[in-house]
């Protein structure tokens, strides 16, 4: 599969690029390629869904900072930002795999509802698909998890299909009944004519709240709603990388919707947990390693704790407090998978609270004969 255009190529405007400049933009691009003006246009419909996309992306603050800073990276291994447990990361690479025309049509209505001319918006004037409400969980990850990635488990407490009715709301021996005033569509239409043309505004049936049909026996359960509340366990696939913010988008983990709706979806905001050994910077990590006198002076071989287990540190004789030894890719995976960060040994004098008195007594030997030649502040 081809990989990705950058997003701010495919609306043709520049980084800089204002919130109003990026909307002039994808409207101009979204109503010359959108399917209704290219009815089995495959390549049409193919650049409606790109520049929807990059303007889903663009036109949302923290997408458009996160997308600057780590490109289509930011969005997982099939770098869709709509993707998911189904395999994406709220932060990769190639394939729009989510994001469907029916998504790039209500990410259309939802910016401009109906438009000019002679033809309706949102996919022709069919029954929209409704959606059930987003949810959003926080997860709390240690060092090593990000640094090998993990599936975590997640119990979501969400509205789900009813049981007895199984989704429809209708008691059980009833179905509901089409609504009349929509047709069963969910949708009515007010056009208005104007010396620009005929503008069609595609709106919500007041009657059926858009669900197309009307339930007359409620089922006791879920007294027609179609859902009742439930559990639901979710495994979550977390790459390695991710920091404090990033998300994962579950397709469909939202709360179910009754009567032929779709489920929202879920969103898992990663949460870095505190390291009592490591402090993260980026991709790199850093470490303290506290020596004494004779090891900074003599030089010493140390075993050193990295996210991989312990390796040997050579410190030369002489070494200074505070100096830094890098150790090259032992630090946390790049989140796009290419390469790893490096892990920062700073060497700390360590200075004990109490001495022994032989101990006293050979410090103080050893300070009579260092201070003979150690710099004077002149």
């Amino acid at each position: 599969m081809a990989s990705k255009r950058d997003y701010y190529e495919v609306l043709g405007v520049n980084k800089d690029a204002s919130h109003d400049e990026i909307k002039k933009s994808y409207r101009k691009l979204a109503f010359q390629f959108h399917p209704d003006k290219n009815p089995g246009n495959k390549e049409a419909e193919e650049k409606f869904k790109e520049a929807t996309e990059a303007y889903e992306v663009l036109s949302d603050a923290e997408k458009r900072r996160n997308y600057d800073q780590f490109g289509h990276a930011a969005f997982g291994r099939g770098g869709d930002p709509f993707a998911g447990a189904r395999g994406g990361f709220g932060g990769g690479g190639a394939g729009f795999e989510g994001f469907d025309l029916s998504d790039a049509l209500r990410a259309f209505m939802r910016e401009f509802g109906g438009f000019g001319g002679d033809f309706e918006g949102a996919g022709g004037g069919g029954g929209r698909a409704r959606k059930g409400r987003d949810l959003q969980i926080r997860v709390k990850l240690t060092l090593g998890e990000i640094a090998t990635g993990v599936a975590k488990q997640l119990r979501v407490s969400k509205q789900v299909l009813c049981e007895l009715c199984h989704g429809s709301g209708a008691k059980e021996g009833s179905q509901p009944v089409t609504c009349e005033t929509c047709s069963g569509t969910g949708q009515v239409k007010q056009v208005q004519r104007t010396i620009l043309g005929q503008f069609v505004n595609v709106m919500e049936c007041n009657v059926c709240h858009g669900e197309g049909s009307i339930v007359k026996e409620k089922c006791p359960d879920c007294r027609g709603t179609g859902t009742i509340r439930g559990n639901e366990n979710v495994t979550v696939k977390i790459p390695p990388g991710v920091a404090s913010g990033n998300y994962i988008t579950v397709r469909g983990g939202g709360d179910q919707l009754g009567r032929g709706g779709r489920p929202g979806d879920l969103y898992v905001v990663i949460e870095e947990d505190e390291d009592e050994r490591f402090t993260r910077h980026g991709n790199d990590v850093l470490i303290d390693l506290p020596l004494t006198y004779p090891q900074l002076a003599l030089g010493a071989k140390l075993e050193v704790p990295t996210l991989d287990g312990k390796v040997l540190l050579k410190v030369p004789a002489g070494t200074a407090s505070h100096k830094v030894f890098r150790l090259k890719g032992k630090g946390i995976p790049r989140l796009d998978g290419y390469g790893r960060g490096d892990e920062l040994v700073r060497v700390v004098a360590w200075v004990p609270d109490k001495v022994s008195k032989k101990e006293e007594e050979l410090l103080k030997e050893l300070d009579k004969s260092l201070s003979a030649r150690s710099p004077k502040l002149k």
